[in-house]
């Protein structure tokens, strides 16, 4: 239907508001928090090189900083030590594989759910400082140190997975809460599995080219198998 130029134009309603422009400040906080998380990405992926290609002995906060082409004073301000940045983004790695988890369909076996789950987190972070701690030169002469944070890591993981293993499980399962535990850590025992024979084969020269998602599939596989063998 054609509309009549001649036509009076209806009034907008008295609550009417147009929408605000983005104002001067709101744009400057947008682009200083992009800048934040672009400096603090970059200090994660330096530091994540120069571990694998250095170890983490063999680094230096000032050797980070310069990657990222910030000044020490900078990086402190974005972590609290070196230590801090052998294992920097497994809060992202935690959520990734928690909305994950939630993305399963609700009646998927759970320990189906949880491999799942942690099999599609293997290649966002390809290049994250977990994988480079599977390099034989980044943990040269820093096992310990290494150890510490991983074990750290992987048990603070453990207890949230649990929970989120325990909210999937049907309210009249057995001994729920125990159940939780063991898939959650059974299923992170596997990821071990895999982080440790990485470093393994590649320090004494047999590492292939089989990428870690397909590592983990089997492994979780083998899980799977000890798990339904007959007793």
């Amino acid at each position: 239907m054609n509309h009549d130029p001649a036509a009076p134009v209806s009034a907008p309603p008295p609550d009417f508001e147009p929408e605000a422009a983005p104002s001067e400040h709101g744009r400057e906080h947008g682009l200083r928090e992009r800048k934040k998380e672009r400096t603090r990405t970059l200090l994660r992926e330096g530091a994540a090189a120069l571990f694998a290609e250095h170890g983490f002995a063999g680094t230096t906060v000032a050797d980070i900083a310069a990657c990222a082409n910030v000044s020490e004073r900078t990086f402190f301000r974005y972590f609290d030590s070196k230590e801090a940045l052998l294992l920097p983004d497994s809060v992202d790695l935690f959520a990734y594989v928690e909305a994950e988890l939630a993305r399963r369909p609700p009646h998927e076996d759970p320990l189906d759910a949880v491999c799942n789950a942690l099999i599609s987190a293997v290649a966002p972070f390809a290049a994250s400082s977990l994988t480079a701690l599977t390099h034989s030169v980044a943990i040269a002469g820093d096992e310990r140190v290494v150890a510490a944070q991983l074990v750290q890591l992987f048990a603070e993981f453990e207890n949230r997975l649990t929970l989120i293993v325990l909210n999937r499980l049907p309210a009249d399962t057995p001994e729920a809460d125990l159940r939780a535990g063991v898939i959650a850590g059974a299923a992170l025992s596997a990821v071990r599995a895999v982080l440790r024979t990485q470093r393994r084969r590649r320090a004494n020269g047999t590492l292939t080219d089989t990428p870690p998602s397909a590592l983990l599939l089997e492994a979780f596989g083998m899980l799977k198998q000890i798990g339904s063998a007959a007793p």
